[in-house]
């Protein structure tokens, strides 16, 4: 099964890289976000990616090109211009690097990448977000409910929109009747104003597609428009994450993700060495 990462937004603005870098491209603990984003799938048997890029996509593809030469040694001889790889060290992914143009919605990306995923179930997760989410029990949720899309919810970490959630696990819309009754329906959340409610949970921006849901897809921003869309025809089963989940939004976001990889307490590293 595979996963397609999207990693086509704006520059990332949590790097100091004066020229600016595709967001997934900033580095925890060296290593890309869009790394440890595949780290986690791989851990779980997902070695299959297709990533919609935009912003200096060259950037990502040259990642991808290269990826066995910056995780090995290596020897240059600057004569003949050869290449030596030592204790070559690299992943047994296969990745597609697809260019989706910068102005593209979220919606148009995936568009773009239908033929690469055409007949079968797919992930969709943000090149933004670490989560230990655990891929495989997500997957087995999703079949076992026979869902049309599965959405991961996370408990909120900062300032985002809440959602509501109705009987079944199922995504309730702003429009429908019940939305009035529901507990826990959409507002604000901020963690540092000290609201609290147990029933707060926010979109993880991790998604299944199931093969029909491609079909369902017209342009839309795929967090908001689209899935108040599919809420309304009560088509997104929820995914309940009750662990570690953070969007890589701020500085403070990446320096604080940074300490916790320095200290050997990253959460979100459930992968051996």
């Amino acid at each position: 099964m595979k996963a397609i990462i999207l990693a086509g937004g704006l520059p990332s603005t949590i790097s100091d890289v004066k020229s600016g870098i595709p967001k997934p491209m900033a580095e925890i603990g060296g290593r890309p976000l869009i790394w440890h984003i595949m780290k986690l799938y791989s851990h779980y048997g997902f070695r299959e990616f297709i990533v919609c890029g935009g912003y200096k996509v060259n950037i990502i593809k040259e990642y991808f090109k290269d990826f066995y030469i910056y995780q090995s040694d290596i020897t240059v001889d600057l004569a003949s211009n050869e290449i030596t790889i030592h204790n070559k060290r690299t992943e047994d992914w296969k990745v597609t690097v697809v260019d989706t143009g910068v102005e593209a919605t979220t919606s148009e990306r995936i568009l773009q990448v239908k033929e690469f995923v055409k007949g079968e179930d797919f992930f969709v997760t943000y090149g933004d977000c670490l989560s230990d989410m655990d891929m495989a029990e997500m997957l087995k949720l999703h079949k076992e409910r026979k869902s049309f899309i599965t959405m991961a919810v996370a408990k909120p970490t900062g300032r985002h929109s809440v959602l509501t959630i109705g009987e079944g696990d199922v995504l309730v819309s702003k429009n429908s009747s019940n939305y009035s009754n529901v507990i826990g329906k959409s507002t604000d959340y901020t963690v540092e104003n000290g609201y609290k409610q147990d029933s707060a949970w926010v979109n993880a921006s991790c998604y299944i597609f199931s093969d029909k849901a491609m079909d369902a897809l017209s342009g839309e921003e795929l967090n908001e428009a689209f899935m108040e869309k599919m809420a309304e025809k009560e088509q997104v089963h929820i995914y309940r994450h009750e662990g570690f989940w953070r969007p890589v939004e701020t500085m403070r976001d990446s320096v604080a993700l940074e300490e916790m990889w320095e200290e050997a307490n990253a959460p979100w590293k459930v992968w051996e060495n």
